[in-house]
């Protein structure tokens, strides 16, 4: 009973997180461009979300595995709360700073503490469903939160969605308040910088990451510069949020699809796949300015990275000594941040000095060459699949 409690307020410590992420990231792009911001520093404003979390990520993980993961969560959701009231209460593009350097140290210690606690609670048969069940309320919140903030923007003001969030952030910090603690207190004692990033020798826990962190900068690079492109085409905030929730929706349909997806062609080529028709949908976006296709693309683009997140999440947890699974998570987390510090970065630049449609092109093309990386060994036997 009390392990269904603990999953129940999981999933909606969870989905609140994400409602506040996915309310406020879009809008951080369009606030920061009324503040003034250039493309390239729309670039430094999306990277500042994940610069500490880069160094932050493994030691946490640690933490997690010897203290336990309801004091994390707690700290994370005061975190977010501060995050929340700056640009709620400061009209300034150093408030928008700020706030995402905050947020994303808080989404550390949130996100990885909520996962390691998962883990370990769910009975080994049952831990594909738990984190299915998981990522299935990120990307509920994925869908309801553009669309929430997009029209709060529009018809209210920008920093009316940040009070918004702040309000789902108590929420949440009053439920994770009745979180058990677990911790593991059996890492390894010699456990450094260097063994920890020698656990990416694991050749399934290299593919995991190196798709996660394809799949999340590239949902990171689509939900800075969409809402300037589509701007730039006289399409509405709310409208912007619409295309953006299309998005999170499929990610969440194509997840009641996916243990038949792996059953029938493998994890490994499930992977794949999702990373390639996520590169065709960027390669394809600066061709069409009907919003009805730039909808459909973005659908399609939800569809191949929905796949990715879940399936990464489990092969890489799995693939984890028993005493370093937070660490590990936590190296998982420090390989996305990397990937979200270097793309917005490289890509402002890019779109600074060549436009804004060469972001999506290059991108794109990034992601498809990603696919020759993540490849199966080889073909699975059908037969045995299925």
């Amino acid at each position: 009973m009390r392990a269904a409690m603990s999953f129940r307020i999981i999933l909606i410590a969870i989905f609140c997180f994400q409602m506040i992420l996915n309310m406020t990231r879009p809008i951080v792009t369009l606030y920061g461009a009324e503040l003034g911001a250039s493309t390239l520093e729309i670039g430094y404003l999306t990277a500042a979300y994940a610069l500490i979390p880069l160094f932050l990520s493994i030691y946490a993980g640690r933490i997690a595995d010897k203290v336990g993961d309801r004091l994390p969560v707690l700290s994370g959701f005061i975190g977010v709360g501060t995050g929340m009231t700056i640009p709620a209460l400061i009209d300034s593009l150093w408030a928008l700073y700020l706030s995402q350097i905050i947020v994303g140290i808080s989404h550390v210690l949130i996100v990885l503490s909520l996962q390691n606690l998962l883990g370990n609670a769910a009975p080994p048969h049952k831990r594909d469903y738990y984190f299915s069940m998981f990522s299935t309320a990120v990307s509920v919140g994925a869908v309801a939160g553009p669309v929430a903030g997009g029209y709060m923007a529009e018809h209210i003001s920008y920093p009316s969605v940040f009070a918004a969030s702040l309000v789902l952030c108590i929420i949440a910090f009053i439920l994770a308040w009745r979180l058990q603690a677990s911790g593991k207190t059996t890492a390894p004692a010699e456990a450094t910088l260097l063994s920890s990033l020698g656990l990416l020798k694991i050749p399934q826990l290299r593919k995991a990451m190196i798709s996660s962190a394809l799949a999340l900068y590239s949902r990171d690079i689509f939900v800075a510069y969409f809402p300037l492109y589509a701007q730039g085409m006289d399409i509405s905030a709310s409208s912007i949020g619409w295309i953006l929730t299309l998005q999170g929706l499929m990610m969440v349909v194509v997840r009641f699809f996916l243990t038949k997806l792996t059953n029938a062609f493998g994890r490994d080529y499930v992977l794949m796949a999702s990373i390639f028709v996520a590169g065709i949908c960027f390669l394809l976006l600066p061709i069409w300015d009907h919003i009805l296709v730039l909808a459909v693309l973005s659908a399609c683009m939800g569809a191949g990275l929905g796949c990715s997140q879940p399936l990464s999440m489990t092969t890489t947890y799995n693939a984890s000594p028993n005493s370093r699974t937070g660490e590990v998570l936590g190296l998982r987390l420090t390989v996305n941040r990397a990937s979200q510090i270097v793309a917005p970065l490289f890509f402002g630049l890019i779109g600074s000095s060549a436009g804004l449609l060469s972001v999506f092109i290059l991108s794109g093309v990034f992601l498809v060459g990603g696919t020759w990386v993540i490849k199966p060994s080889k073909r699975p036997n059908v037969e045995e699949a299925l």
